[in-house]
C-alpha cells in the first residue's frame, strides 16, 4: 500500500511539472518576450550578441548555433537567411573552410538591442515576482536540465 501511495505522489508531481511547464512557456510566449522578432531569430541573435559581448567580434559557427539552440540545421539556415536579409547578421568564412560562420552586423546592433531591452524588462519583472534568489535557482535548474538533455534534442 505504501508503494502505491509513493507512486501516486510521484505521478502527481510529474503531472504538476508538466502543467507548470506548459503554463510558464505559454506565459512567456504570450508576453512576446521576443517582441519585434520571431522566436528563432531572437535566440540566434542572442547567441551572436553574447559572442559579440565576449570578444567584440560576434563570430559564431553555424554548428555552434545548431548545438546551442537544438534547432534543425535547415531551420537554423532559414533563420540565419532571415536575419541576414534584415541586416542583423552576415555570413563569413573562418579559418576552417569547411565551417560556416555568421557575425553580428555592428551597424545594425542598436535595432536588436531595442528588442533585447524589451526582453530584459520582462526578465526583470519576473525577478521582481519570484525574487533574486529564486531567479538564480531557476537559472541553475534550467542549466542542469539542458546539460542533461532529457529530450535528446540536437543529438
Amino acid at each position: 500500500m505504501e508503494e502505491i501511495c509513493k507512486r501516486q505522489k510521484e505521478e502527481a508531481l510529474d503531472e504538476a511539472l508538466i502543467r507548470a511547464w506548459v503554463r510558464l512557456t505559454s506565459t512567456l510566449k504570450n508576453t512576446r518576450m521576443t517582441q519585434g522578432m520571431n522566436y528563432n531569430e531572437a535566440i540566434v541573435m542572442l547567441l551572436a550578441y553574447n559572442r559579440y559581448r565576449q570578444d567584440g567580434e560576434g563570430l559564431i559557427s553555424f554548428k555552434e548555433i545548431t548545438r546551442e539552440t537544438k534547432m534543425l540545421k535547415s531551420l537554423v539556415n532559414r533563420t540565419i537567411d532571415s536575419l541576414a536579409a534584415k541586416g542583423f547578421l552576415e555570413r563569413c568564412g573562418g579559418a576552417d573552410k569547411r565551417m560556416t560562420f555568421v557575425r553580428v552586423v555592428k551597424e545594425n546592433l542598436s535595432e536588436f538591442l531595442s528588442v533585447h531591452e524589451q526582453s530584459l524588462q520582462i526578465a526583470r519583472q519576473i525577478v521582481g515576482i519570484i525574487g533574486e534568489q529564486d531567479a538564480r535557482t531557476f537559472v541553475e535548474i534550467a542549466e542542469k536540465i539542458t546539460a542533461q538533455n532529457p529530450l535528446g534534442q540536437g543529438e
